[in-house]
């Protein structure tokens, strides 16, 4: 591949960290790739002027539909486009010109690059020396009272830390994140600050929403006051975690989360853990809200919602009917183990379904690779998607919905005028790169160039 002047490889890019990685069991490819990530500010700098120039890249393969045996995908069809990037989005795509000047993308796969839409920026272990969790107890109330003590520590340069993890997604192809963010009265607003001076020093090469999160309840701690301060301030989402077993009520925790969401006009990312009746509740409950506040509809989220793996599959297909009528999506790390969720039945009812990695190497979690593509990878596994059509279906999870093909193989991505956020893969095709977790070869991130 050329590489011109100012730009950074992606070899550059990953071995200026001598971070290792913890997690990455399930995934060759991510053990080899591994992580690292400091892109410096001269590259930084390069990158924000790139994306006000015209940019060309030649030899980029796009998907241009399915090849079809007896009436059954069989392979997926690409070819080789020349893309033109004028002011972060895509101006031209035309057919491929060996001649043309240009950066060569060799030929490697265009897919959407990927958004990690349940995560935690701000409590990382990554970047820092190596510790695995310690011993645990009381559930997550003992987690509590473990991050009351070191909350203070992990403080102290939390703001470095997110920037080696947000380095880390990038070099996944992830641009863009959903990071829930401490508000209780350890941290009190510090968590939602260090995190917020780590998305301005990325904010040309990465985006995100934050969930203002009351980490150890709302009213079990005293979080009321400080969540209503957070909802003033530039968040995206009221947060909440488990009403009824941290704060004693359904209905009290929820109605206040729903009334800063209205009052400031925010959407809701709820953490629901609470796997039995409880769980349940508070989902139907959510449910009822959403219907009364058509505010709320299309901005209201469940993170987790164990409680649906453990229902019978005519009680998965109802909630999920409710779920996608009230406009409620569900965010997902994909659990595997005694706890799979019903994200195939969810996706049938139309409800909208995202995935994060969730804790990435942290007090909660020992494990976590940063790809959400590995996510894509384990989904297909736990839902036996083993043939190319259900195989290329598996990337709406890492793309948060975007596909390059329709069902019927009809291309839909890219555009003309889309946002030149991208992601140059090593596959011949959207199926391989989730069945391979093949590696990220290069990131755009609205026309501003991460690495290549």
């Amino acid at each position: 591949m050329t590489v011109e002047t100012g730009r950074v490889s992606r070899k550059d890019f990953l071995k200026r960290s001598s971070v290792g990685l913890a997690g990455a069991f399930l995934s060759p490819n991510i053990g080899q790739s591994a992580p690292n990530t400091s892109v410096n500010k001269q590259h930084e700098a390069a990158a924000r002027s790139a994306a006000d120039t015209t940019q060309v890249l030649k030899n980029v393969r796009l998907e241009t539909g399915f090849i079809y045996e007896n009436e059954q995908v069989v392979a997926t069809q690409t070819d080789l486009f020349a893309i033109r990037i004028e002011n972060g989005k895509i101006k031209s795509i035309s057919p491929n010109d060996k001649n043309q000047v240009g950066t060569d993308a060799s030929g490697w796969l265009m897919l959407p690059s990927f958004k990690d839409m349940h995560i935690h920026l701000d409590k990382t272990f990554y970047g820092d020396k190596w510790q695995a969790i310690g011993p645990r107890s009381n559930g997550v109330k003992g987690m509590i009272e473990l991050e009351q003590k070191i909350i203070p520590d992990l403080l102290k340069n939390s703001t470095y830390k997110a920037e080696k993890l947000i380095e880390l997604l990038q070099s996944y192809g992830t641009n863009f994140a959903r990071s829930h963010v401490n508000i209780e009265p350890t941290s009190k607003l510090q968590s939602l600050a260090n995190l917020q001076k780590a998305l301005e020093n990325k904010k040309q090469s990465f985006g995100a929403e934050i969930v203002a999160f009351p980490q150890h309840g709302i009213f079990y701690t005293d979080s009321a006051s400080y969540l209503k301060e957070a909802a003033q301030l530039d968040i995206d989402f009221i947060g909440g975690l488990d009403p009824y077993s941290i704060d004693g009520s359904i209905e009290k925790p929820v109605d206040y989360m729903v009334q800063l969401a209205l009052d400031y006009g925010k959407g809701i990312d709820i953490h629901l853990h609470e796997s039995g009746k409880t769980g349940v509740q508070t989902i139907e409950y959510l449910i009822d809200k959403a219907i009364e506040n058509p505010a709320l509809r299309g901005k209201t989220y469940i993170s987790h919602a164990f409680a649906l793996a453990n229902m019978d599959r005519a009680q998965q297909e109802t909630i999920a009917e409710k779920l996608a009528s009230a406009g409620i999506g569900i965010a997902s790390s994909v659990p595997f183990g005694n706890t799979v969720m019903p994200i195939p039945t969810l996706l049938k009812y139309g409800v909208e379904v995202l995935v994060g990695t969730d804790s990435v190497i942290d007090h909660w979690n020992t494990f976590g690779s940063g790809s959400v593509l590995q996510k894509a990878n384990v989904a297909a596994q736990l839902y036996g998607a083993s043939t190319e059509f259900a195989l290329s279906r598996m990337l709406r999870l890492p793309t948060a919905g975007i596909l390059p093909l329709d069902d019927k193989g009809v291309q839909q991505w890219p555009k003309e005028g889309d946002l030149a956020s991208f992601a140059l893969v090593d596959a011949s095709c959207s199926a391989e790169a989730v069945s391979r977790i093949s590696q990220v070869k290069s990131l755009y991130y609205e026309g501003h160039q991460v690495f290549l």
